[in-house]
């Protein structure tokens, strides 16, 4: 009988695969215990996932996708069944590759070399973390033997990417996370390796979306080691200069603004943030400017032309800038923004620690103070 099983398994695959005959890159496969159940097909977009189908197994667990990649563009596609992640698969033009699975996602995959890197790559985070848990779990003082196995784990993973450096599977690596949301790779250092990996793989994958991605943040870790080392080496400073492009394109200095009292401002183009500056930052502006106040105004926000749009309908008056790099900007962590709208205060061109912003009165009367 269960030869016969097999047997019967196998048919439905060729089946399947001889219906996709000629397509570019094929998945096919078997949900062994999860005979005429669903399974979403889902692409790796960077930072968020995105659904391309929904196929639905045959009585004998048996599927089938076809997906039209582009050449030197591989991709990441994840299966899942529910809320679960059944297999990871990393696909080129041309693959036809054969999974197995099931509904607890213990699988294999045949005819993907980069899958199969994949899912080795996968195995070991899963048990560094499995170990950082067990050592949190057990031990009284778990602090040296978490700290040993990150540092185990990290030269481990420094010499796989060096090794596999032509090899989209070290993205995902880079990316990675242990317990408690520990960033493996979370030093501005680590910015340079991420650079040097890049380079390697954009011969390869010049037009990789995920590559593009890679070296976004490696630029941005090198951005921040620059910046700290500007800050150190500047000591008669007693702020981080901002140097950003406004409405015209021409680059607007923090450290250039003369006024005797400058509010530093983080925001987003988001419709409370918009009336925020209708309804409070205008009134404000207008009352104190010709006192000595200017408004340095910089949004977070990735759609530069939204950005612009906003600025211009509601006619802000003061200094405008965009950091299109959002919450990835090198200025949010060195200014300590956690969240949006955030201010700070320049007093004659020094950080004013004793300013209590909690609320539009109080920066009322701040200034009513200082001017």
């Amino acid at each position: 009988m269960k030869s016969f099983k097999r047997l019967f398994i196998g048919l439905a695959v060729a089946a399947a695969l001889v219906s996709c005959v000629g397509k570019n890159t094929v998945i096919s496969g078997v949900l062994t215990d999860g005979p005429d159940k669903k399974i979403a097909v889902k692409l790796l977009d960077v930072n968020r996932y995105q659904l391309l189908d929904s196929i639905e197994t045959n009585a004998s667990g048996a599927f089938s996708y076809q997906l039209d990649l582009k050449e030197a563009r591989p991709e990441f596609i994840y299966l899942y069944y529910g809320d679960r992640q059944i297999a990871s698969l990393l696909l080129q033009k041309g693959d036809h590759v054969m999974v197995r699975t099931d509904t607890l996602g213990a699988y294999s995959v045949e005819g993907s070399p980069e899958s199969v890197k994949l899912q080795e790559v996968e195995n070991a985070h899963n048990k560094v973390i499995r170990e950082m848990s067990r050592i949190l779990e057990r031990e009284r003082d778990p602090e040296v033997s978490i700290n040993k196995a990150y540092v185990n784990y990290y030269r481990d993973r420094v010499k796989y990417v060096m090794s596999n450096s032509h090899s989209l599977t070290v993205v995902p690596v880079f990316f990675q996370q242990l317990t408690d949301g520990l960033p493996l790779f979370g030093q501005a250092t680590d910015g340079i390796l991420m650079k040097n990996i890049c380079d390697s793989l954009k011969t390869v994958y010049p037009e990789s979306r995920y590559v593009a991605a890679l070296e976004k943040e490696a630029q941005r870790r090198i951005d921040m080691m620059d910046v700290s080392y500007r800050i150190q080496n500047a000591p008669e400073v007693s702020f981080i200069d901002i140097a950003l492009p406004g409405l015209d394109g021409k680059t607007k200095k923090l450290s250039e603004v003369d006024s005797k009292v400058t509010m530093l401002y983080f925001w987003s183009t988001t419709d409370e943030q918009k009336m925020f500056n209708l309804d409070a930052l205008i009134p404000l502006y207008e009352e104190f400017h010709n006192k000595g106040f200017e408004i340095y105004s910089v949004a977070l926000d990735a759609d530069k032309s939204a950005w612009a749009s906003v600025v211009r309908n509601q006619k802000l008056p003061w200094i405008n800038v965009c950091d299109t790099r959002a919450e990835q900007s090198t200025y949010v962590p060195l200014y300590g923004v956690t969240s949006v709208p955030m201010l700070w205060f320049l007093v004659d061109g020094e950080i004013d620690p004793d300013a209590k912003a909690k609320d539009l009165a109080s920066v009322r009367t701040y200034l009513r103070k200082k001017l």
